[in-house]
């Protein structure tokens, strides 16, 4: 079976077995590594990617179901010069120690600030609520949501 979508604003095409789910063919088809396989069940959100703006877990898409869809996975997030405001404010806030939920909760964040450019914390924690960290917690990942929200405010006047 063959699949078109476009993935971090590049178009591609492959032929997949009907099995594929997304985050196989994001990482194994594509060698986009960013995306983490945690649980394999949808309940960790490590394998968060963007589909058509909305935050989903890849590890429950079977990847025909992205076909013609635009998918945005963590490498496509910042620009060639710079960091994303969002994976800025995440340094700056000490959001990061291991890093393996890092990308999915930078996307759930995008997904949150695209749609909601200042929400409140209650706001923040449901946009986050898919996406497990076992090493920060969770308010130093709050705080660095916020500050990206006013970060991208600043950037748009």
């Amino acid at each position: 079976m063959k699949v078109r979508m476009r993935v971090n604003g590049n178009q591609v095409e492959r032929e997949i077995p009907p099995d594929r789910l997304l985050i196989d063919f994001i990482r194994e088809d594509l060698g986009l590594m960013g995306t983490k396989e945690g649980c394999s069940e949808g309940e960790c959100g490590a394998c968060t990617v963007l589909m058509n703006g909305k935050a989903v877990v890849s590890c429950l898409i079977p990847a025909f179901r992205a076909d013609g869809a635009e998918i945005l996975t963590v490498e496509g997030v910042a620009d060639e010069a710079k960091l994303h405001p969002i994976q800025q404010a995440f340094l700056e806030a000490g959001a990061v120690q291991c890093g393996y939920c890092t990308s999915g909760m930078v996307l759930s964040a995008k997904a949150l600030l695209d749609e909601n450019p200042e929400p409140t914390v209650e706001e923040v924690k449901k946009g986050i609520s898919g996406n497990l960290c076992r090493c920060t917690g969770y308010t130093k990942i709050i705080r660095a949501v916020q500050m990206a929200a006013e970060k991208i405010r600043k950037e748009r006047g």
